[in-house]
């Protein structure tokens, strides 16, 4: 079977369905007219996006149907009684970048692409969970921090502390956010403390000053407070996004006995005394490194503060998070960032990035997955001097009206659409090159994902509780299932 045709081939009990590229719904393209895959009998509906982009997100409702009619595909077995752990969410990083841009949207515009992004309606994608900067990430317009001071002074009782450089464009994006979905999750990460607070006195790298631990402490109970007083509850932080890379703009170095020592005697306590429930997440780097957090989790006066380890996989294997779960596998994982670059190509960043940043990190026990930045302009702005300028948004935003949807926006989507918070991973076999992980959500329905990675068209069956519904991928492509 050529894979130029770019076809799925679905066979159910009795027949060989052939559904050839169709002109692309209304939820994803919004220049051509809807096109409605007329509804079937069957008890299986799923969604694909090839890697040629003629078809992202194409549902097909109702097409499929279990048999009991043996064959010789390999198999890809499910066992709902075999559970893992349950799903916060998934979504991205919303940047102050990406938020100015949606916020200069066009009003109409606007409202209509989060009602998109965060609703869970038909033609929307069930956004759970978001991450955002604690003061500047290195995707803002410019580096700022929360407590800014001219050079040579110092607050260490904070009474400059301000929250004010948000509430142009984050904060007002993050309301209508929560009037759409008022339970979703988000998570603050900084990229630096105030740069009077560090041993460099500057934006880039340098180490958090011993002497300011309880200041930093305090400042993201301020944090915390302040954001909450706007309306928007912080369900959890990191102390530091990547400690160990301090080259970007803004950055600071920690390791991990130093950060473990700052929420041993100083976070955590400021958490208890303030009354905060807000979850502490250590690491917030790279695979290459689980020694990170489980030396942390080992100290046994820090880890009564810690909900758990958050991860990026630009080194290591994803792998990782499974050998910081068998050494403390009470605490949760989090998988929190992954670009996908201005230079990438479609096809192979939907297969890489679904087998190892949704599937990969799903099956390594981890709750949460994110993709990097939702937005970002044609040029890939803005950024701070010395920041990402390549990273490609989920979102290309043109104009006050145009906007595209690029490849991170679908491999969240396959996810997202169908698998809402409390839903719970169950165990699945794999099949060849044919990488998946399943659910079962709160409503009883189960869910698969899966892609092909290998280098031709795949057809495999789907086996739950007795029967089958057998299917075929060509290379890259990623479909859900659901039923």
């Amino acid at each position: 079977m050529s894979n130029s045709f770019n076809y799925l081939f679905i066979l159910s009990s009795f027949c060989l369905f052939i559904i050839s590229g169709c002109q692309e719904e209304g939820l994803i393209s919004k220049d051509d007219p809807p096109q409605q895959i007329p509804e079937q009998t069957g008890e299986v509906s799923y969604w694909i996006t090839l890697p040629d982009e003629s078809e992202k997100l194409k549902a097909y409702p109702n097409q499929l149907s279990f048999s009991s009619t043996p064959n010789t595909h390999p198999n890809i077995s499910l066992d709902p009684q075999s559970t893992f752990q349950q799903v916060d969410g998934f979504g991205f990083t919303l940047t102050g970048g990406s938020a100015q841009l949606i916020n200069e949207l066009d009003p109409t515009v606007k409202a209509d692409l989060l009602k998109e992004l965060f609703g869970r309606g038909r033609e929307e994608i069930g956004i759970s969970y978001l991450r955002i900067s604690i003061g500047a990430s290195d995707l803002d317009a410019s580096v700022f921090s929360y407590c800014d001071l001219p050079p040579g002074e110092k607050d260490p009782e904070l009474q400059n502390f301000s929250i004010a450089n948000d509430q142009t464009h984050l904060i007002p994006v993050l309301l209508e956010i929560l009037a759409i979905n008022p339970e979703i999750m988000i998570m603050g990460s900084p990229w630096s403390a105030p740069v009077w607070m560090k041993d460099n006195q500057h934006s880039i790298g340098g180490s958090l000053l011993p002497e300011y631990y309880a200041s930093y402490a305090k400042y993201f109970v301020e944090y915390i407070k302040a954001m909450k007083a706007e309306g928007i509850p912080i369900d959890a932080i990191t102390p530091q996004n990547e400690p160990l890379h301090p080259g970007n703009n803004p950055s600071m170095y920690m390791t991990a006995l130093q950060q473990s020592d700052f929420i041993k005697n100083h976070l955590g306590p400021a958490f208890e005394e303030a009354g905060l429930t807000t979850k502490i997440i250590i690491y917030d780097h790279n695979c290459d490194r689980p020694d990170y957090p489980i030396s942390i989790l080992n100290d046994a006066d820090t880890r009564k503060y810690v909900n758990g380890s958050a991860f990026h996989l630009y080194g290591g294997d994803i792998s990782a998070l499974s050998k910081v779960h068998q050494a403390h596998p009470d605490k949760a994982l989090y998988f929190t960032e992954q670009w996908t670059s201005g230079n990438g190509h479609f096809g192979e960043d939907l297969s890489w990035h679904t087998k190892n940043v949704i599937i990969g990190s799903l099956r390594n026990w981890s709750r949460v997955v994110l993709e990097w930045n939702m937005a970002s302009d044609p040029e890939f702005k803005p950024h701070t001097e010395g920041g990402c300028t390549l990273c490609k948004g989920a979102l290309t935003i043109h104009s006050p009206f145009t906007i595209n949807r690029n490849v991170s926006y679908y491999i969240i989507a396959h996810a997202s659409k169908m698998i809402p918070p409390g839903s719970v991973r169950i165990a699945s076999t794999l099949a060849g090159e044919i990488h998946n992980v399943a659910f079962v959500t709160p409503e009883n329905k189960t869910i698969l994902i899966a892609v092909n990675t290998s280098d031709k068209d795949q057809m495999f069956n789907v086996k739950y509780q007795g029967k089958w519904f057998t299917a075929s991928l060509s290379k890259n492509a990623v479909a859900t299932f659901a039923w």
